[in-house]
């Protein structure tokens, strides 16, 4: 059994100070994500009953496929119809986009731009619009083409905005939890987001974070500070943004969003690469002003936020880490002189037992969350290991290409109607 004598000086220092960190932020978390666990403040009434009017905002390039249910589900909203109206920004389509949304009921706007491409600046130009129009709307709710949304959607996000919030966020759902493997490793993970973080965040009365589709805007709060988010994260910038400005972001367990993921893994590849280069531009320029903020002002959601920000970090060294131990457990005379933390225990097996509790804790938190037994779900609890080990490569591949602002569409075919995926679920 190795010992710290065994351990290389310069690899010992190395792999200490990996491990404590990775453990620190894992803790953190971890205790974050006990906090998830109910939806008391959720269940907590307004301070007052307005009935607030949106405008509901869906971004779409090259959609045809799905933009006509997606239209449809926000028609058939329970809310009033006169309380909110649907736009869609048809953004440099050179499809059948913008006549199958209008067909559908939709405003829409079409816009060309070949040089500012994207999401965000697909979204500034039109809130320059809609700051424009002669009707003023309370609030603007933002979504993708390929989203399906839950009908108490709005009236979901009216209450929580009647509580004082000015940005809301939804719940984050899977249009296609078992069309695939890697469909079925994004659900796990969004289910998981959504009740470790996003949930527990919310009860303990800190910031949320945008999920980049589902959310609400005050529009009043929109116009002061401007949208500027044009990375390939908008919503991770915005957040950032807000957080500098004290204003939090909450969450509405209740007014589902159902979002088509990736079917391939060269598709989920691609995807998470761009997430990952958005991340690492985010962390560069936001996360040093948010922790100066949270230790100048005590700021908790500052804090949380910068140390979210930062994830990409945790990911790799927790590459590093699993590499140390591999490479001691397959090369045991190799001599490499890293030190493992549970070679500080008498019993290394309390150690692993402890590792794959703490790995499948977040599918088993889902699985009694969601009230469900699932054999497909047993199957995706294998293959979500695989997919989860990927992130190391990607936010490597990420980070590396942090400066590269071109965006990757990723293409939606899935067509299920908002009926039919609320039987399902």
């Amino acid at each position: 059994m190795p010992t710290f004598q065994d351990a290389n000086p310069v690899m010992f220092v190395i792999s200490l100070v990996l491990q404590v960190l990775s453990l620190t932020y894992g803790a953190y978390y971890f205790l974050v994500s006990l906090f998830g666990w109910y939806n008391k403040k959720g269940d907590a009434k307004g301070t007052t009953d307005k009935t607030h009017t949106f405008a509901l905002v869906v971004a779409a390039h090259n959609e045809e496929a799905v933009i006509a249910n997606m239209v449809k589900s926000l028609n058939t909203l329970n809310y009033p119809r006169e309380a909110y109206d649907i736009f869609v920004i048809a953004d440099n389509c050179d499809d059948n986009t913008a006549a199958i949304a209008r067909e559908a009921g939709a405003l829409v706007y079409e816009r060309t731009n070949t040089e500012l491409r994207g999401k965000g600046y697909a979204l500034e130009w039109m809130f320059e619009h809609i700051f424009n129009m002669e009707k003023h709307y309370d609030s603007i709710s933002i979504f993708d083409a390929d989203n399906l949304v839950n009908k108490e959607y709005l009236a979901e996000m009216n209450k929580e905005l009647n509580k004082g919030y000015k940005v809301v966020q939804g719940y984050i759902d899977s249009k296609n939890p078992f069309d695939s493997w890697i469909t079925s490793a994004y659900s796990i993970s969004f289910w998981s987001i959504s009740r470790l973080f996003q949930n527990a965040r919310y009860n303990l009365g800190i910031t949320c974070q945008l999920s980049g589709t589902g959310f609400v805007i005050d529009t009043d709060l929109l116009k002061r500070i401007g949208w500027k988010a044009t990375c390939l994260t908008e919503d991770m910038e915005f957040t950032a943004r807000l957080a500098l400005e004290n204003e939090k972001v909450g969450f509405a367990y209740h007014a589902v969003v159902y979002d088509e993921k990736p079917l391939t893994m060269a598709q989920s590849w691609r995807q998470r690469v761009r997430w990952m280069q958005g991340h690492a531009d985010v962390c560069s320029r936001f996360c040093i002003k948010l922790l100066k903020q949270a230790f100048e002002k005590k700021d908790w959601s500052a804090f949380d936020c910068a140390i979210y920000l930062m994830n990409p970090l945790k990911i790799i060294m927790t590459g590093m880490i699993t590499f140390m131990a591999w490479s001691q457990t397959f090369f045991p005379d190799g001599n490499l002189g890293f030190f493992q933390m549970y070679y500080m225990f008498e019993s290394p097996l309390v150690w692993n037992i402890a590792a794959f509790v703490s790995f499948l804790y977040m599918p088993l938190v889902i699985t009694i969350e969601r009230k469900v037994f699932n054999k497909k779900l047993l199957w995706s609890y294998i293959t979500y290991s695989i997919y989860s080990l990927t992130w190391v490569p990607i936010t490597i591949q990420g980070c590396l290409n942090k400066n590269k602002k071109e965006w990757c569409h990723t293409q939606h075919t899935r067509q299920i109607s908002i009926d039919e995926m609320e039987k399902i679920s």
